[in-house]
């Protein structure tokens, strides 16, 4: 009996190794086929990219722009019910309004076409289902005029504002970085594969301008060797040394502490967005409007973010992110962290486009861009991390990967970690087994030999 017991747990054993063999290659094999990308080798979807692919199937005619709500859920506007219905069975909300996105973008396409009123902007307001054209103090009350005229000829509902403060680049951030020209906020870390890159703002200064990291000028940074502005507001500063060492993908946020930023996206109305810079430290508002152009004293800039976010002097070309991805850098606005104000930034991923440059990221280390924690306060909700000694255009070394990443990856199914285990654990059970009948053979032929002995 005790030998038929025997022989029974170890066919069930190998049977369980054999089946633990199976389960593990295939797991292997799943995790190896659907390994992702790391986290900045591709843009990351917005919480409204939902909304935004709605509008492109419906098209000019019959879609009027999305936004997300206070949920985070896509709102879609349309012009008819038979678009509402698409965008409902589609899973989102649907708000049925008079102008069409193509009559809204021909009114600021007219506004575009006339000479350039310094202290104006507009965009269009997808919510109110219009286009807001304001003015600054700078602009003369002909000049206002002139625009009340236009506005009342354009064809489509344009709600006129002016605002309290003068709209202004912001020059003077991440972490502030010095120049002849001025004062301006390290953005984003970059690379082109072969050099390391500050991605700041194109009105911090000219091709060729050199930047520091001390007011005294001995501690060189890097020097810009590509920029646009007007018409757009990005630049890059080659880091002297080439390359942007440690915490390379972490901005400050204040306070000793940073966020790791894992990728880019383009942003939604409504997000809800976080803003660093040298100046004013961190401070968050919401997404008002996309594609909106400024009219500079320097010259007008288009396609940029309108967010309620506040900024001062200083601020410039630092960094606007969600969630740990990278949307935008400051270019300019109204208003001060007092009062509050209107501040606009330059898409990131236009800029990065057209540089033809990456983010640099730890995140490959780390394991898919995880947040680092450093047991400290956590003002983005992304994960923070102390930023230490750092570079101008980085934030905070990353010290390796924790115990807790570790074992997060490891337990993920999609991993490749699990299936090598299980691997592993059915090899040695099968080695065991066989080990386990080799000695039971031996001692059974010893006791068969000693009873027939003599």
């Amino acid at each position: 009996m005790g030998h038929a017991r025997r022989r029974i747990v170890r066919r069930v054993t190998r049977l369980a190794a054999v089946g633990g063999l199976l389960l593990g290659g295939t797991m292997v094999g799943r995790a190896v086929a659907s390994e992702p990308a790391p986290p900045n080798a591709s843009v990351t979807a917005a919480p409204g990219a939902a909304g935004a692919d709605l509008v492109a199937r419906l098209g000019d005619s019959r879609a009027a722009g999305s936004w997300v709500d206070a949920d985070g859920r896509p709102v879609v506007a349309v012009t008819d019910s038979r678009a509402a219905a698409e965008v409902r069975k589609a899973g989102a909300t649907a708000k049925v309004v008079r102008h069409s996105l193509g009559e809204l973008r021909s009114a600021t396409t007219a506004l575009n076409a006339m000479p350039v009123v310094a202290g104006t902007a507009w965009a269009v307001d997808y919510r109110a289902n219009e286009v807001v054209l304001r003015a600054d103090p700078t602009v003369s009350a002909a000049d206002w005029g002139k625009l009340k005229d236009l506005a009342d000829d354009l064809g489509a509902p344009v709600r006129m504002e002016r605002t309290d403060s003068v709209f202004t680049t912001r020059l003077n951030g991440a972490r502030p970085i010095l120049s002849t020209a001025g004062r301006c906020s390290a953005g984003f870390n970059v690379t082109d594969g072969r050099s390391d890159f500050i991605l700041t703002a194109g009105h911090c200064g000219p091709t060729g301008s050199v930047w520091f990291s001390d007011a005294r000028g001995s501690q060189e940074v890097g020097r810009t060797v590509r920029n646009s502005f007007p018409g757009d507001d990005y630049s890059l500063v080659a880091y002297a040394g080439g390359r942007a060492g440690e915490g390379a993908d972490v901005v400050d946020v204040g306070g000793g502490q940073g966020v790791r930023i894992t990728g880019t996206a383009e942003p939604s109305v409504g997000q809800r967005v976080f803003r660093s810079g040298s100046t004013s430290g961190l401070d968050d508002g919401v997404v008002r409007n996309l594609d909106v152009t400024v009219n500079y004293p320097e010259g007008s800039v288009s396609g940029l973010i309108e967010t309620d976010v506040c900024a001062e002097p200083g601020d410039s070309g630092g960094p606007l992110f969600s969630e740990g991805i990278a949307l935008g850098i400051t270019s300019g606005g109204s208003g001060d962290c007092t009062v509050g104000g209107t501040t606009f930034f330059q898409p990131v991923t236009e800029a990065m486009e057209v540089l033809d440059v990456r983010l640099i990221g730890a995140g490959q280390q780390q394991g898919g861009g995880a947040p680092a924690q450093n047991g400290g306060s956590d003002p983005a909700g992304t994960g923070a991390v102390a930023p230490g000694d750092t570079t101008p255009g980085a934030s905070a070394p990353v010290n390796g990967v924790q115990a807790s990443t570790l074992l997060s990856r490891l337990a993920d199914p999609r991993n490749v970690g699990p299936g090598l285990l299980i691997i592993a654990g059915s090899l040695v059970a099968l080695a065991a087994t066989r080990f386990i009948r080799a000695e039971q053979d031996r001692q059974a032929y010893r006791r068969y030999y000693s009873a027939t002995w003599g």
